[in-house]
């Protein structure tokens, strides 16, 4: 059973806040995942009345029932480095470029399966669609689409996934079932709102149901007759169609923010036709179809 560290009279003002602000950032936390004290208390292996003095600022975390309760609410890094610093402690998890030198392998990693997606899209995005890093099979898709290079974003901003996908400017007058990719997609960064919690997410939510003509979350996708096993992405340019369905990788035991919010979304063909076009694109320009 962990000690309890009541914070004791004579202490400074600083230490005093910080136990308060602790405290509040975990209820708050606990509140958000619809969790009980006496729940939370018994998964980080603690006692209820140890977690009522923690929320309350009367006790003191130490670094490792820290850590219990981050790994019991599920808490990103980002956000476990969040409630370190409201304790007081120095955050655990770095947050990296992705040049850094102790990155190399990941890199080597990442471009790897890029390389491999071949000749079909692939892009690298950030949590909150950025892109980072795409292969050749996804810029040429995009100057398909648009005539642009995926990384031109015209201002010198990197291209948002998000909002080109949804906006009445950016991808949405191509795609056929638009309505139907817009709504899967709007739920899917609604779940990332709810798990991180944080302003920037909430933002890109807000900003992409801001959008004129986007549908609302609570919008129901009707069924096909029968269903397909997975919801295409219909794009049409002029005569040409092309139709793909994506898979969304991560990096499975990430001990890095950075690591840990990277993304990389895979297209695959979802007909004979589209896998065609993408090896003929490739063919013209002389890359391994």
């Amino acid at each position: 059973m962990p000690t309890i560290r009541l914070v004791p009279r004579g202490k400074s003002d600083h230490v005093t806040e910080t136990v308060k602000s602790f405290g509040v950032r975990l209820r708050w936390w606990r509140d958000r995942r619809g969790v009980s004290q006496l729940d939370l208390a018994g998964t980080a292996g603690t006692t209820q009345r140890h977690l009522s003095f923690l929320e309350s600022g009367r006790a003191a975390p130490s670094r490792e029932m820290i850590r219990r309760l981050a790994a019991a609410l599920d808490l990103p890094l980002r956000q476990q480095n969040e409630l370190f610093l409201a304790a007081g402690y120095a955050p655990p998890w770095r947050e990296s470029s992705l040049t850094a030198p102790e990155l190399t392998r990941v890199n080597s990693a990442l471009d790897y399966m890029l390389t491999q997606q071949e000749p079909y899209p692939a892009f690298i995005v950030d949590r909150r669609w950025r892109l980072l890093r795409a292969n050749a099979g996804a810029g040429r898709l995009v100057e398909f689409l648009t005539g642009l290079a995926p990384a031109d974003a015209g201002d010198g901003e990197p291209v948002n996934l998000a909002v080109a996908l949804l906006s009445p400017d950016g991808l949405r007058p191509l795609i056929v079932n638009w309505q139907e990719v817009a709504v899967y997609f709007l739920r899917g960064v609604q779940a990332d709102a709810i798990a991180d919690a944080t302003a920037e997410t909430a933002d890109l939510l807000a900003r992409l149901l801001s959008l004129p003509g986007v549908p609302a979350l609570s919008d129901i996708v009707p069924f096909e007759e029968p269903a397909s096993p997975v919801l295409s992405i219909h794009f049409r340019r002029g005569d040409s169609s092309l139709r793909l369905f994506t898979t969304i990788a991560t990096l499975g035991t990430p001990q890095d923010v950075t690591l840990q919010e990277i993304r990389i979304e895979s297209f695959f063909p979802a007909d004979d036709a589209t896998a065609r076009t993408f090896h003929d694109w490739a063919a013209v320009v002389g890359q391994p179809a």
